[in-house]
Parts: C-alpha cells; structure tokens; sequence
C-alpha cells in the first residue's frame, strides 16, 4: 500500500519522505546480513517510528557478484558451471536460457525427445521450488511443520534430479544442443509416487496454513502491492498474477513443448501475502500435472543431442538474442552478445528478483510493521544471487 504521506510534510525530489534522523522520533536498524536464506542474504537499512517503518532501504553485495563478466572470459561451455549460481534454488533456468542462447545464435534444431525432456526438468525444477517456498512462508510466522514438511517432499524431487543428472541442486543436464542423457528405467514409476505424496500434501497444508487462522491474520490484507506498481516495476510471475494481471512465459511466448500442454495459470486481485501464496499452492498443483503429461508424451526412442562443434573450440557466429523462460518467479531471461570469437561479447542475465527485491521492496515496507518485515520479504520469492550477478 502507499505510505501515508500526511504524516511527513517535507518530500525529497522523489516523492519520498524526508527523515531527520536527530528527531527521537525515528530509529534506525538493520536487517540482516545474518543467515543463509532469502532473508539473510542481503541487508535491510529500516527507519522506524514506533515499530512502523517510514524508510527502507536495500543494501546488497554480500553474497557473490560478478557472474555476469566471469562468463564473458570463459568458453560458451565453461560458462554453465557459472551461470548456474546466479539462482541456487533454481539453477535450470539459467541452464536453458544459456543453451538457448547459443542454438539462436547458430541455428541449431534441438531433437524432440530432447525438448520434452528439458521440458520435463524445469517443471521438476519448478516442483522442488514450491515445495519450499509455500510452507516456508508459513515458517517466517513460526509455523515450522509445514516448511519441514515440504524440504522432506523437495528432497524426494532432488533424488529424481540426482537419478537423472547425477546431482540434486546443480544439474548441467541441458547443453548445447540438447540434453545429456535418456531418462533411467524405472524413472516414471519412481516419480509418479512422488508426485502422489506431493498431492496428498497439499490438502495436509491447506488445513495447516491456509485454513489457519493466525497465518490469514498475518497475510491478508499485508504487504499488498499496487496493481500500478505492476507494469512500472516489470513485476512478473505470481507477483503480478496475484496482482490481476495474467503474465506467463510458458503461455505468451511459448517455448520448449508448452504448446502441447494443458494448464491454466491462476490470476487474482487481492495482491497480499495470503493470495501470492494461493496463486503459488495453484502453481504447485499444476506442475505436478504438467510433469504427469510429459512424462505420458516423451518419446521412447529418439536422439537426445544435436550435432555441434567441437565445445572447446567452437566460435559462435556474430548476433545478439534474447531467451526467455518463466522460472517459478516469472519471466526469467538472458541477453547474450556474441562477436565471433570462442566468447561470449556480453551477457546479462534478467532475473524477477532485481525489481522484486530492490525496487518493489523499498516501497511495499513503508507504512509496514517491523514484524511483517520477513513475511513480506519471503512473498516475493526473491532470490538475492540473481541481484549480485
């Protein structure tokens, strides 16, 4: 909500309120940097009166920066071990939108099979996500089961990534070209199972959390944000769906084998706490849909990569391209420069959580309580690498 000006009569060119800090009026702390998490990686310089905040400001810079000129020193394939990190929770985006970029660039044709099979590893990307990001706003109330809950579910999701990658956080199974490798015997049946306990889940955090009374009292009605704010920020994902405003890579830009999907995303108005964590349950529920309709139309024969250069040696022809993909935080993207040479000329890297986190954040926390402060944090699903890149 918009802070209340009437109370500060004095506004810098920027419309926001002048604080003189010598006033015993006003106090001024800091949040953070303190643990590892969306809430600890970055820094928070809060200006209160009383326990109401009338200032915020973000501090970043305490994780790992520089991502971004790392890769431009690098081979187009040594760039994937790097790329990665810049979203720990959801490394296969920055995965696809890298291989991506190349085959634009050369005009490689990525074999069926193998776009089914990306496909189906940024929905269980997707999955591992929810699974975590749901119950855990619930934990920033101290309502821990169900975060406990959903890291034990993740972790069955993370054995299917292992099972099928050989890791379980990061992956390096879409290259150039394809993917690397078929899905092991036995894979589906394993998966189905999983997907199974997920669903019985979601009915056990539906009567924990959003039936709970004391978790709608904190949520509904906090932390709403503007629908103005929406196209101004570029707010994307389920911030701007729970916002009203119907915004999904997967169904605006289709890519990959999302034509051939069947799924709806869930758009609302009340743009609180309480409903971007409905139109996330939403999410959740969906993808274990979607990855059951993949798994029913993936080829069982068929090649997995297309033919490429030799990686260590490969100059990728001058161009520029932008990829796109909706990681479970909204439009996820990736401009890449290349002047013919074995590197790439320019790469910058278009993550939700730069506006979402910085731009967004600043103005939601004003006029909020001290205490909101995690909650409101954790309900824009940032993720503070994607800010240091």
């Amino acid at each position: 909500m918009q802070a209340d000006r009437s109370k500060y009569p004095e506004l810098d060119k920027n419309g926001n309120p002048i604080v003189d800090l010598s006033s015993q009026k006003y106090t001024k702390i800091w949040q953070g940097p303190n643990h590892p998490g969306v809430t600890g990686n970055m820094s928070l310089e809060l200006t209160l009166s009383g326990d109401e905040i009338v200032e915020a400001k973000t501090h970043v810079g305490y994780l790992h920066r520089g991502f971004e000129k790392l890769m431009e020193r690098r081979l187009y394939i040594q760039c994937f071990p790097t790329c990665i990190r810049m979203c720990v929770p959801e490394a296969d985006s920055n995965e696809y939108v890298l291989a991506a970029s190349i085959e634009n660039l050369t005009d490689i044709e990525i074999p069926e099979k193998a776009l089914w099979l990306r496909t189906l590893v940024l929905e269980m990307a997707r999955l591992q996500v929810l699974l975590r990001t749901v119950p855990g706003q619930a934990s920033t109330l101290s309502l821990g089961l169900g975060g406990q809950w959903g890291m034990y579910l993740r972790d069955l999701i993370l054995d299917r990534f292992e099972e099928l990658t050989g890791g379980r956080i990061y992956h390096m199974f879409i290259i150039p070209g394809g993917v690397r490798g078929h899905l092991p015997d036995g894979f589906k049946e394993r998966m189905e199972e999983n997907l199974k306990g997920i669903e019985e889940f979601v009915g056990k955090i539906e009567n924990l959390i959003f039936n709970n009374s004391i978790f709608k009292k904190r949520t509904v009605g906090v932390g709403v944000i503007d629908p103005s704010w929406v196209s101004k920020y570029g707010i994307v994902g389920p911030n701007a769906r729970a916002a009203g405003f119907n915004r999904d890579v997967r169904k605006d830009y289709p890519y990959l084998k999302y034509k051939e999907l069947d799924f709806e995303p869930l758009v609302a108005t009340d743009s609180d706490i309480y409903t971007r964590n409905v139109i996330r349950k939403h999410d959740l529920i969906t993808t274990v849909d979607l990855i059951r309709q993949i798994l029913a139309k993936i080829p069982e024969k068929g090649d997995i990569r297309a033919t490429t250069p030799n990686v260590l040696h490969w100059e990728i022809p001058k161009g520029e391209t932008y990829q796109r993909s909706e990681s479970s935080r909204g439009e996820y993207g990736m401009y890449m420069v290349s002047d013919g040479s074995k590197y790439p000329r320019r790469i910058n890297l278009r993550g939700p959580s730069y506006t979402h986190a910085v731009s967004l954040l600043e103005k939601m926390l004003i006029n909020a309580n001290i205490a909101d402060v995690h909650s409101i944090m954790v309900s824009l699903q940032t993720c503070p690498p994607e800010i240091e890149r």
